[in-house]
């Protein structure tokens, strides 16, 4: 899969995310988009040609930095998580 049909599928899977999601899945769902979108958009602000595999890795330093940061309880951590998995399994 390429990095844009991934981005793509990840967009489309946080879409459908308002149509099924329990509240706190959709808290979490935009929580994780709005780290995806930023690593997304500082990777073509910085015209850098990742991988699939490099995004996440940006992704993941974020996420990791929000946790040590206290941002999410651990209950709404773990939605995260779990949705970050199903995000990436989409590759």
């Amino acid at each position: 899969m390429s990095l844009v049909n991934y981005i793509d599928a990840a967009q489309q899977y946080f879409d459908d995310l308002v149509i099924k999601a329990t509240d706190d899945e959709l808290f979490a769902g935009g929580y994780l988009r709005g780290h995806f979108d930023l690593a997304v958009g500082y990777a073509q602000v910085e015209e850098l040609n990742l991988e699939i595999d490099e995004l996440n890795e940006t992704v993941e330093k974020s996420l990791v930095k929000a946790y040590r940061n206290g941002e999410l309880n651990e209950e709404d951590k773990a939605l995260v998580v779990r949705l970050w998995e199903e995000v990436k399994a989409l590759a």
